[in-house]
């Protein structure tokens, strides 16, 4: 696996190594050895998730705060999708930017979001199927959110808002300003 840090401290682009032949591809999507050593943090996932969405959804910006905190572990097994991190650690150079990756079940690539940052996606494909390992439990009241058009951030989705589902729980989201401390 290939770790490529990104401008926001501890996160990186993940590239696996394929190794194809006439019947395929085979991977190593994770080695928790490996990955440590990739990413040089001490990262123990205890939960999997996994989403199906449609054209057009977003989801996101997520977190979860105090000692309810997740790193994650995201990549997409089928279809193609824009994928942001928000560093929103106030004592971070960083605070308030966002890199943004596409991940597809083609180019097999990996974004490991550490803890201190939101997350989300926009599914860029006719569907998509997105996994995403996390070294914490989810606990609703540690539930943090930012609203995906914050001017602050201005992140382009690369859609109109009007192309964009959204669920209503993630339209009513505050701005960075107003949000959630992570810590």
């Amino acid at each position: 696996m290939n770790f490529i840090p990104t401008k926001l401290d501890g996160c990186f682009i993940i590239e696996p190594k394929l190794i194809y032949d006439e019947r395929g591809y085979f991977m190593e999507s994770f080695n928790e050895n490996t990955f440590q050593q990739g990413v040089n943090q001490q990262v123990h996932f205890v939960q999997d998730n996994q989403s199906f969405s449609t054209k057009g959804v977003f989801r996101g910006l997520h977190y979860q705060t105090g000692d309810h905190a997740q790193a994650k572990l995201v990549r997409v097994l089928q279809g193609e999708v824009l994928d942001v991190a928000v560093d929103i650690r106030p004592e971070s150079e960083t605070f308030g930017q966002h890199v943004s990756i596409v991940l597809s079940g083609e180019n097999q690539k990996q974004f490991f979001v550490p803890r201190g940052f939101a997350h989300g996606f926009l599914v860029l494909s006719e569907t998509a199927t997105f996994f995403y390992k996390c070294d914490n439990f989810y606990n609703k009241a540690s539930e943090g959110g930012i609203i995906y058009n914050d001017a602050t951030l201005n992140i382009d989705w690369q859609f109109s808002e009007s192309e964009l589902i959204i669920s209503e729980k993630d339209q009513i989201l505050p701005t960075l300003e107003n949000a959630k401390k992570a810590w």
